[in-house]
């Protein structure tokens, strides 16, 4: 799970709790090892494991990122959506909720492919070639969708269909 400033805690920690539940070995990424970033709320911590720079596409099954307000720090390292552009033409999972949009939009891989998310992210993400869906969460290929924290439970739900069908 991707991890930055000021995330979103249940987009986070709900989610990250959903992946254990099922058995998944998650890692937290940040641009930087070792960081620990406070959530937009400031009540909830994560730590960072990992670089996005020392991640390959062939260690994961899925690279799920969180909104709040990180994405908009995320979007700006260039490994990280160097990532993103590699496990989509893999066909690795990818997910994002809420905010996470502008992440797909700085990697360029949302040229006529469905997105939802906050609303606050619906021009971003028409003017990146989204198609814009106002639903609480989706898969469109390796792309699962959330729109804000009330849909987690929905977003969960397709995550965990998508990982335990990948597993079997």
């Amino acid at each position: 799970m991707a991890v930055g400033p000021s995330f979103e805690d249940l987009e986070f920690w709900a989610v990250y709790m959903r992946m254990v539940e099922l058995g998944a070995k998650v890692i937290t990424a940040s641009s930087k090892p070792g960081e620990t970033f406070k959530s937009k709320s400031g009540g909830l911590e994560a730590n960072s494991e990992v670089a996005f720079k020392n991640l390959t596409v062939k260690e994961l099954d899925a690279l799920l990122i969180p909104g709040g307000w990180a994405p908009d720090k995320l979007r700006r390292d260039q490994d990280l959506l160097a990532l993103i552009r590699q496990m989509d033409l893999d066909g690795r999972i990818l997910g994002f909720i809420c905010h996470a949009g502008w992440v797909a939009a700085s990697a360029g891989i949302m040229k006529g492919r469905p997105a939802t998310g906050s609303e606050g992210i619906k021009d971003d993400m028409i003017n990146a070639g989204a198609l814009w869906r106002n639903e609480p969460s989706f898969r469109d290929g390796n792309r699962v969708w959330g729109r804000v924290v009330a849909d987690i439970p929905h977003y969960n739900r397709i995550l965990a269909e998508v990982l335990t069908q990948r597993q079997k």
